[in-house]
């Protein structure tokens, strides 16, 4: 099973998502971890963001929620960002955010 490192500001969004919500994203991640593509609509690529990233996708009756994660990692699934999604497409800022976030935890990773 592939560990998983998560960016600190992704772990913090997602302890503020439902637990309904963090229940499915537990269940997805070990879906990764054993190695298994996730496919819509649970998840889809977003190479808007990285060549090779993904976002997660949850709804529940507070909203929609999005989890951003990277998977060709030689050592782990990185789990960079993770946002309360609030109009139909992906806002710009978010994919910012997130492009970010990964090049930030790619270049820890080298480290």
């Amino acid at each position: 099973m592939k560990p998983v490192e998560f960016h600190e500001a992704a772990r913090e969004a997602i302890r503020g998502f439902s637990k309904e919500v963090r229940v499915e994203f537990g269940s997805a991640l070990i879906k990764v971890q054993l190695g298994m593509t996730l496919g819509f609509p649970v998840s889809r690529p977003m190479s808007s963001v990285y060549p090779g990233a993904h976002e997660m996708r949850f709804r529940d009756a507070s909203g929609i929620q999005r989890v951003f994660y990277y998977t060709k990692s030689q050592r782990t699934i990185l789990v960079f960002h993770a946002f309360v999604k609030k109009t139909r497409e992906t806002p710009l800022s978010e994919i910012a955010i997130g492009r970010k976030r990964l090049k930030e935890t790619l270049s820890n990773e080298k480290a």
